[in-house]
């Protein structure tokens, strides 16, 4: 099955006067990156996010944004240290009898104090609040894969369409193959005969047998058998039940591999013409394969 790496969800839940909203963005990435965005009291549940959402995901960049509105997630207090107040107004006593101060202690002295008054939050609803967030996180991943998969479904046609373009280059390739070869091993003896100001003697096998490996040296008829196969293996693998990306992107630099060979090789026009057009069209997948989870 071909899925795309990009995609969007979105799911919402309120629980009494507070509303928690999952929004997840999915975009290319060559391995499975998850990157969750969270309100600082929810930070515990990232790694839970992350494992919650690994089973849906073999590749790309799912970026999760979690945001709680109301007030069933905390509140906050003030708790007084009543000990250590004690302690600082004996102390602060009994410095003002030894240094027989007159002024009183005030509360301006009482808050500058460190340590007396801390501002706590207070987690109510958390297991009720934690299984909330999870399951919009789990419905706003299936939106996501349900527009991977039908962004996928495209993909594969397009890249099916674009497979086939290049088997029938190929095949372009093969008919003319033949007479490249013979017009190669032609051109070899011409240029001999005219180096040697005379005929090649046809009993003369060796020297025949000489211009004919030259002329196999520019033969591309294993490129071709193996473009053949790995546009199969291309259509094979856009059949399996799996994460497919990074195999159809190896398939493709081989593809890319023999077409630069056969470019190399070849001093036919139209051949390179052919090539050209072969490059193009490889190019154009290899853009589409990026997209592929």
């Amino acid at each position: 099955m071909v899925r795309s790496m990009t995609g969007y969800g979105r799911s919402s839940k309120t629980l009494d006067d507070t509303t928690v909203t999952v929004e997840l963005k999915a975009v290319n990435h060559r391995f499975l990156d998850i990157s969750p965005k969270m309100p600082r009291p929810l930070l515990y549940l990232e790694e839970k996010v992350k494992k919650k959402l690994q089973p849906s995901f073999t590749r790309g960049r799912v970026e999760v944004f979690i945001t709680v509105e109301g007030n069933a997630l905390t509140k906050r207090h003030v708790k007084t240290d009543w000990d250590l107040l004690d302690q600082y107004i004996n102390q602060l006593r009994e410095a003002k009898a030894r240094y027989e101060l007159v002024e009183e202690i005030s509360i301006n002295v009482l808050t500058k104090l460190e340590d007396l008054f801390t501002i706590q939050e207070l987690e109510e609803h958390e297991d009720r609040m934690e299984s909330m967030i999870l399951s919009c996180v789990d419905e706003a991943s299936e939106h996501v894969i349900s527009m991977r998969v039908q962004e996928g479904d495209a993909l594969r046609q397009d890249l099916r369409n674009r497979v086939e373009t290049v088997v029938s280059i190929v095949d372009d390739l093969k008919s003319r193959r033949p007479i490249v070869v013979d017009e190669t091993r032609e051109r070899i003896k011409t240029k001999i005969e005219e180096y040697a100001q005379a005929a090649l003697p046809r009993e003369d096998s060796r020297l025949l047998q000489e211009v004919g490996i030259l002329a196999e040296k520019g033969d591309i008829a294993e490129e071709i058998t193996r473009l053949y196969s790995h546009t199969e293996q291309f259509f094979t693998t856009l059949e399996l039940n799996e994460s497919i990306g990074r195999k159809l992107d190896f398939i493709v630099q081989e593809m890319n591999r023999e077409t630069n060979t056969i470019g190399s090789k070849s001093t036919d026009s139209k051949i390179s013409e052919w090539v050209v057009l072969l490059k193009s069209e490889i190019e154009k997948i290899k853009e589409q394969v990026q997209n592929v989870e």
